[in-house]
């Protein structure tokens, strides 16, 4: 079993989603996503963090990491951590989203760190999806939906789409400048590849 499935604290809209993800899966609870666990009855094989947010009593055979309330990650990033020392490569992260934008921003540098260590990792949040690659490739399956592609990096340089209606070439793309906002799928699978630098990547479904 290598996928993982992190369930964190901010809002999930379709918990048939979450469930699918969790079908032969490790969990992993991030403190109060252990309540988002127990709403859709599902059992974490590990819960992890301050529990600042959950602070009622876990059945003694969920494995419990507790951590001070004054540290350095937040209860996601170790969430992600915890995940990776545990040999997990393919991460779907729920609950990542909503509530405060500084959470939301914490869990996208998340998994910024989840994929420069070796990870697919997702952000799945009703119909957003978050992903982010690094001198990489990836291709998107054709939908009905939206995409945009942002440096994450200050420069990313040989940033290439394909397949979709807007494409690139090799292209040059700051973080300063959002050119790749609203892209849109054009029938066939898109590739988007960065030779140098890291791009994050929004899909939504319509």
């Amino acid at each position: 079993m290598s996928n993982c499935t992190i369930i964190s604290a901010g809002d999930i809209d379709d918990f048939h989603a979450l469930k699918s993800s969790t079908l032969n899966s490790y969990i992993i609870c991030a403190d109060g996503g252990y309540i988002h666990a127990v709403n859709a009855g599902i059992y974490p094989d590990v819960v992890i963090g301050d529990f600042d947010t959950f602070t009622g009593e876990l059945s003694t055979d969920i494995e419990c990491i507790r951590y001070p309330s004054e540290k350095d990650d937040t209860d996601t990033m170790l969430a992600i951590k915890l995940a990776l020392e545990r040999g997990y490569r393919n991460i779907n992260i729920f609950g990542a989203m909503g509530g405060r934008f500084d959470h939301t921003y914490a869990n996208i540098q998340a998994l910024a760190y989840a994929t420069v260590h070796g990870c697919t990792a997702k952000i799945i949040g009703g119909a957003v999806t978050i992903t982010h690659i690094k001198d990489d490739r990836i291709v998107l399956p054709s939908m009905n939906g939206i995409f945009s592609v942002f440096a994450y990096s200050d420069i990313c340089e040989g940033v290439t789409i394909s397949g979709a209606k807007y494409p690139l070439d090799r292209a040059t793309i700051t973080s300063t400048f959002p050119i790749g906002t609203s892209n849109q799928f054009n029938g066939q699978d898109v590739e988007i590849s960065v030779e140098h630098g890291s791009l994050l990547i929004v899909i939504t479904k319509i």
